[in-house]
């Protein structure tokens, strides 16, 4: 913008203002301050801007070109693998629009009360449900709170490995892969990736038996895993990372807890997963929420990154206050010097998902999880009779479970583009990811899920195959 010209949205580009803010940094002009970016780099000719549109020209160009897309308004949807389309009751869209949240970005410990109370229900309401006592505010997402546990772990035993399942999202396992820093870093992590059985998609232990030594830091896995099988080796891969001094993080979607076990109760220390299904509608290019949670022991208390909101009697009686505690250890309080840096805040979340959870309770979410797994399976049973797809592991899985289309021989690329003629959004096709596993997708099932879908979408396979 011209020295000369004041911005009609910024107050301080006013002129006068500008020279005021260069002679104190003391610079004599704006283009003193890119000098550190070589010439080669900058662009040197105008930009060809389309012409400027008024607010209402504006927003009939922006929906034009919104209307491309198709969404799961439209079409019905069987993609998963990240973030799932579960139903977002209409209460906790009305709670996290209301001025005090959206407002409320941070502001000082000592203000914005019922915004450190809605934070401190969501950790003792998710506390409840994993059946731990400690849990921190949200972090970006599922793979940050993997990656932040996993660094976590190596700060307490001070080991430098961590083995990881390689039945893993590939997007999460990138971003652990970030957390645990290059080879050329003093605090790199490695990685060592453990095997899966093929046949059944649990963990191989013997793999992990010969990996987890002296070395390891933790046992990272997920259950159910990225593949939708239900981990139940759990307390004998816990046993194995015990036995070598190794922690053990186990990953898990909370909306399966109303149906299975908590995974302390097969031995985890430290667990974390997403918030996403407690009331949060997918969205592409934000954080969709990640929590870390473990026992209230000072081992791991300190050594969490995120803030921690702690409940405490005033001196009126029946009087109860919200406040930070542990600080000084995140990098809000230390800055670089603070256990790590948790980066973007997704806390609006933690008040949408703190409602989805007071209004489903124990036995909501029990009923929500017996629907996903009574609709997942049929789903796969009716999948499953269509010549030439095979449900590669059909039993104890639950919300998604994968589908090979080996002899039907049409590409999982194939039959998706031909389903989305018929109005479906077909599984995640896994051929790249996981070729051992051939032409192959995932499926995901959950409770906004009908019968008359899944019917639907099998009819619509029958067809497509049959072409």
């Amino acid at each position: 913008m011209s020295l000369h010209v004041a911005h009609p949205y910024m107050a301080n580009s006013v002129p006068a203002l500008k020279q005021e803010m260069l002679d104190s940094i003391g610079v004599d002009s704006i283009e003193q301050l890119f000098q550190q970016i070589p010439a080669e780099h900058r662009l040197k000719r105008p930009i060809n801007l389309p012409p400027a549109l008024n607010e209402t020209q504006l927003r009939r160009h922006l929906l034009s070109i919104l209307s491309k897309n198709k969404t799961t308004e439209q079409y019905l949807n069987f993609l998963g693998a990240g973030s799932w389309q579960h139903h977002v009751p209409a209460a906790c869209d009305e709670v996290v629009r209301r001025n005090e949240w959206l407002t409320s970005v941070f502001g000082e410990p000592s203000s914005d009360h019922g915004r450190n109370q809605a934070w401190f229900e969501f950790c003792s309401q998710l506390g409840e449900l994993l059946n731990m006592d400690l849990v921190g505010l949200p972090v970006r997402s599922w793979g940050c709170a993997a990656g932040h546990a996993i660094r976590m772990a190596t700060r307490i035993n001070g080991r430098n490995e961590v083995a990881i399942v390689r039945a893993i999202d590939p997007e999460r396992l990138s971003v652990i892969r970030n957390y645990c820093e290059p080879v050329e870093m003093p605090s790199h992590i490695t990685v060592r990736l453990i095997d899966y059985d093929p046949a059944t998609g649990l963990i191989d232990l013997e793999h992990l038996r010969a990996t987890v030594g002296a070395n390891t830091a933790a046992v990272y896995f997920e259950t159910p895993s990225y593949l939708g099988v239900i981990e139940h080796q759990g307390a004998e891969i816990a046993a194995i990372a015990h036995a070598a001094g190794a922690e053990v993080i186990v990953g898990v979607d909370p909306i399966s807890l109303g149906v299975l076990a908590a995974p302390i109760d097969f031995g985890a220390d430290i667990v974390v997963g997403t918030t996403q299904p407690l009331g949060v509608h997918m969205n592409c290019g934000g954080g969709v929420s990640g929590f870390i949670a473990s026992r209230d022991e000072e081992r791991y208390a300190h050594q969490y990154p995120t803030l921690f909101i702690s409940i405490a009697p005033t001196t009126k009686p029946g009087e109860y206050g919200f406040g930070l505690s542990l600080f000084e250890q995140s990098s809000y309080g230390l800055r670089d010097k603070g256990n790590d840096w948790t980066g973007h805040s997704v806390y609006m979340w933690a008040i949408a998902n703190a409602v989805y959870m007071a209004m489903m309770g124990p036995q909501g979410f029990e009923d929500v999880g017996g629907v996903i797994l009574q609709r997942a399976h049929y789903a796969a049973k009716l999948l499953g009779q269509i010549p030439g797809v095979r449900v590669t592991f059909p039993s104890g899985f639950f919300k998604e479970f994968v589908v090979n289309f080996d002899t039907t021989g049409h590409s999982v690329a194939d039959i998706n583009k031909r389903l989305l003629d018929l109005g479906i959004f077909g599984g995640k096709d896994l051929t790249r990811d996981f070729p051992e596993l051939g032409a192959s997708a995932l499926y995901c099932v959950t409770e906004v899920h009908t019968q008359a879908d899944l019917e639907r979408l099998a009819a619509a396979l029958k067809e497509v195959i049959a072409q």
